[in-house]
């Protein structure tokens, strides 16, 4: 018997129903709505609030962090309760988070108030994702989920701009309202429970036969936790980039088109993503992309000018795609339900809490923005590291699911 001839096993459940990835994709849409708006978001809360450079970064932290905090609360229940009963109670608290974020304004009614909406938009999120990692070829359905966030996140970032941070709040709470409208698309439980892989393996004499392969709990654990070093590195950069280039040489209006511009860029690299995964597998595009992260970000500290903040851009918004696909992905592939999906959002929400707050205390130390953009690359590398252990320890154990698409 022999390993060369192995490849993972994918069966079709009721996860992929088209209505079923159309639910789910919109979900996360919606619960990754702050997330993807904050550069906006941040500088509206200085502008229209008066909020300081620190605050900003301690709030966006508390709603990030919330995020991670929901999407726990789902990682309990997701396999146990009715999902569609879990959506509701989420989005309820998340409209009410949001809607009284407008009558109260100032500093610590916003760190409680932007944390509980975080906390309702994790557990959405958290039962979005699991939806769409429940489909049987997870790197596929991940790849129009990020195609469409591409989209939105153009739209947030183009549109946003033009509103009052009270028409944003609206603006979230109509986004969940609808998700409620198409409820019944979404499936109540999981197919099955069951942290393993199936393996077809092709014998010396040409059969096949299926082996079935537990996959030991250190590998979604190893990939959240490197989730969660991707994420400081891209919620310190997605907070402070735009406030970073303001005494720069870079151009208020050059930095402002560039943020929408880039962002629908990154359709590309959904496509490029899912090419490179179907003929080399998910961990080694992946590896090299967080080096190169590492290197785009790195770049700034040498100047932001309008050429480099395009390039770094252009070059984040490219990488960040790979790299949740892929993420996202190597999970959905061992864990059929859901549970060890639905913490990708712990896992980022952690990652985008511990960033801007880390940002934060450094600017707090007038270390200056080079700082930040040193402590993200850093971020990037031990990212790759921990995803290089977990593929060097899977190649010899179970290399199917090693190089799996």
């Amino acid at each position: 018997m022999t390993n060369e001839g192995s490849k993972l096993l994918h069966h079709r459940t009721v996860f992929d129903d088209w209505r079923s990835l159309t639910i789910g994709i919109y979900m996360a849409l919606a619960g990754y709505a702050v997330m993807v708006g904050l550069p906006v978001m941040s500088t509206s809360w200085v502008n229209n609030l008066g909020f300081t450079e620190e605050q900003v970064g301690r709030i966006a932290g508390a709603d990030l962090g919330g995020l991670a905090v929901g999407a726990v609360i789902a990682y309990f229940f997701v396999a146990r309760v009715d999902r569609r009963l879990l959506t509701v109670i989420a989005a309820g608290v998340a409209i009410a988070a949001n809607l009284l974020c407008i009558f109260y304004q100032g500093y610590e009614a916003h760190l409680v108030l932007r944390a509980a909406a975080g906390i309702g938009a994790g557990v959405y999120t958290g039962i979005a994702v699991a939806t769409i990692g429940g489909h049987s070829r997870p790197a596929f359905a991940f790849g129009l989920e990020l195609f469409a966030f591409a989209f939105s996140q153009g739209a947030e970032l183009k549109f946003l701009p033009y509103l009052s941070i009270e028409g944003v709040y609206i603006t979230l709470i109509v986004t969940y309202v609808v998700g409620l409208l198409f409820i019944s698309w979404l499936p109540r439980r999981p197919v099955e429970k069951r942290l393993d892989v199936e393996v077809d393996v092709e014998e010396p004499d040409g059969q096949h036969h299926t082996e079935h392969k537990h996959v030991p709990a250190y590998v979604p654990w190893l990939v959240l936790t490197a989730v969660v070093f991707t994420y400081i590195n891209i919620g310190a950069y997605w907070t402070y980039i735009e406030l970073a280039t303001v005494e720069s040489d870079a151009s208020a209006d050059w930095v402002a088109n560039m943020l929408v511009y880039t962002s629908v860029f990154s359709v590309i690299g959904c496509l490029f993503a899912v090419l490179l995964s179907n003929r080399y597998g998910l961990a080694r595009p992946l590896l090299v992309s967080l080096v190169f992260q590492a290197s785009i970000v790195i770049m700034l500290v040498f100047g932001i000018t309008n050429a480099t903040v395009a390039i770094s851009m252009f070059s984040f918004n490219f990488c960040w795609i790979f790299v949740d696909i892929y993420q996202a992905a190597t999970i959905a592939n061992v864990d059929h339900s859901g549970r060890y999906v639905a913490l990708l959002p712990a896992a980022q929400g952690l990652g985008n809490f511990i960033g801007p707050n880390a940002a934060a205390s450094v600017l707090a130390f007038s270390l200056g923005y080079e700082s930040v953009f040193i402590m993200c690359a850093a971020a990037s590398i031990i990212a790759m590291f921990v995803y290089l252990y977990m593929y060097l320890m899977l190649k010899r154990n179970i290399p199917a699911l090693a190089d799996a698409s």
